[in-house]
């Protein structure tokens, strides 16, 4: 059993504008490279969500932001430094192609760092976009590091400071904490890590409640010529919402597989539990961890199950093949009639036909079913040309 100190007690998304820095950021604290699928080492730009954690250290003689760091030794005092807590990182695509995979990020933060360059004009499109969909999924812990200023001059550094100020003024974030900083040299981390420290608390915990795992992807880990009594089943990689999971629990996934025209949960048990190769016997909110199933590989490779929602066998949640959905458009527009809408609801994306509209109510039937609950939060993106925009949310009802 790993010591507890290593393992993350909240997530954290990496959010902001292509390029301005988030996955350089992400390695200065984590020492991982978040970009690790081949496409996005070839392309230079993060496409898949990508996970790291790193742990916050303390030491007790010194004072202000200087006190934290990533490092078990104080190179002041030249002490050992006590552990602060674990914290997981989600690192999100910053390309507008992929929204609804930074949307999908966003269902497992509790807090948020917006990455924003200051050597460009602020607000890029993708920066306030990402904003947009921070106070979309009710995410109100949010810190804005002001990065690359080692390539600004002073007088651009204030210029671009006032921006950014405009940008969150009236926003979730106007009253956010704004880091200087050079993700590329390290300046400037130890305020980052106070700031996350103070802004970003940890989850509430009630281990009663019903476990409900969100999956943001599904993988095979096994190599070829593996004997088979060594084979693992289908790993589902997420974050726990609510409850908690153990070890040898019988859970389902939903809304499952499609078995000719009906949707089929898949039962299954828990093999074993990890982060980042910590195996632990049970699982709360907080981190993005790994569960290793008994579901056959064929059925989770390639993030099949991305998407899905783990419960426990006896206390499943509704899956909807249609909504009810009390509903929000930031311009006030109205949702029209025979009108398709991309969905996103925890890490699932789907699109819906409006079927009906009664002031703010749209009655929707979904291409792909979804396993959620009542009032939950859903993101809609309307189509504009030949992209979607991301327009509003609307409630379970």
């Amino acid at each position: 059993m790993a010591s507890k100190e290593l393992i993350p007690e909240v997530t954290i998304g990496m959010v902001g504008h292509i390029d301005h820095g988030k996955t350089t950021l992400l390695q200065k604290l984590t020492g991982k490279w978040a970009d690790t699928h081949s496409e996005e080492m070839k392309r230079g730009i993060t496409i898949k969500l990508g996970y790291a954690s790193c742990t916050i250290y303390k030491c007790k003689d010194c004072t202000g932001a200087s006190c934290y760091s990533i490092s078990k030794k104080c190179m002041n005092h030249m002490s050992d430094n006590s552990v602060s807590r674990t914290v997981s990182f989600v690192d999100s695509p910053g390309h507008e192609a992929l929204m609804a995979t930074m949307l999908s990020g966003a269902s497992m933060i509790h807090g948020a760092i917006l990455v924003i360059a200051a050597n460009e004009p602020c607000p890029q499109q993708q920066t306030a976009d990402h904003l947009k969909a921070l106070e979309i999924t009710g995410i109100k812990n949010i810190i804005i590091v002001q990065n690359k200023v080692d390539l600004v001059n002073d007088e651009e550094l204030k210029k671009n400071y006032n921006e950014i100020k405009k940008f969150i003024k009236g926003s979730v974030a106007e009253n956010a904490p704004i880091i200087p900083l050079s993700g590329q040299s390290g300046v400037n981390v130890d305020a980052l890590l106070n700031a996350i420290e103070e802004y970003i608390p940890n989850p509430k915990i009630n281990k009663e409640d019903s476990p409900i795992m969100i999956v943001a992807r599904s993988f095979d880990l096994n190599k070829p010529g593996k004997e088979v009594k060594d084979l693992f089943g289908t790993v589902l990689g997420g974050a726990l919402k609510q409850g908690v999971l153990k070890k040898g629990d019988d859970i389902t996934i939903l809304p499952g597989i499609k078995v000719k025209d009906k949707w089929e949960p898949l039962v299954a048990k828990i093999e074993a539990i990890n982060y980042s190769n910590i195996f632990v016997n049970e699982v709360t909110p907080g981190g993005s961890f790994g569960l290793s199933t008994s579901i056959d590989t064929y059925f989770g490779k390639n993030d099949k199950l991305s998407g899905s929602v783990v419960c426990l066998k006896d206390k499943p949640i509704n899956v909807y093949n249609s909504l009810e959905l009390k509903f929000k458009i930031l311009d006030n527009s109205i949702l029209k009639v025979n009108e398709v809408l991309l969905l996103n609801n925890w890490t699932a994306k789907t699109t819906g036909i409006v079927k009906s509209v009664k002031k703010d109510v749209a009655s929707l039937i979904l291409a792909l079913p979804i396993a959620s609950m009542k009032n939950e939060r859903i993101s809609i993106s309307r189509k504009t040309g030949n992209r979607w925009k991301l327009s509003g949310w609307g409630e379970i009802l």
